[in-house]
């Protein structure tokens, strides 16, 4: 087995790791408010109240400023300091533009939201190092082993 496979996570055991150690999340692709049924909107709002810092980068809503009571980022690569997770609700294919952004701010973790795989990205975020966990809801996780 290759050494980057080891960063391809699924195995709850390092899940667990993931959540304790990752507690800075940008959130790519999160909704505003005004979609507060979405998952992009309710798994963050979750995250945020169990104590971890939420980033909100919003793909679409241009004139959100505020999402959860913090500032909005336009970019991956305008979120200052560093990024511990970067939590992606994103379609599929729309995952391939936003690999370079991520790749740019280096996390600890991507993770792709369930429902959401890309083998391309994440052996390409695995190979420099990322951990990649893909399909998962991070709300449903961190409950489970929280």
């Amino acid at each position: 087995m290759e050494d980057w496979r080891r960063n391809l996570v699924t195995e709850a055991a390092d899940i667990s790791r993931i959540l304790q150690e990752c507690r800075r999340i940008a959130v790519l692709g999160i909704k505003p408010e005004s979609r507060a049924g979405a998952p992009a909107f309710f798994v963050p709002e979750y995250m945020l109240r169990q104590g971890y810092d939420v980033i909100p980068v919003p793909v679409y809503y241009p004139n959100v400023v505020e999402i959860l009571g913090r500032r909005v980022y336009r970019s991956l690569r305008d979120v200052p300091g560093p990024i511990d997770m970067v939590n992606v609700f994103r379609r599929p294919r729309d995952i391939p533009p936003h690999v370079a952004d991520i790749l740019a701010v280096k996390p600890r973790v991507a993770w792709l939201q369930l429902g959401i795989t890309h083998d391309e990205a994440a052996e390409t975020l695995a190979r420099a190092g990322i951990r990649v966990v893909q399909d998962r809801c991070l709300l449903v996780e961190h409950r489970r082993l929280a």
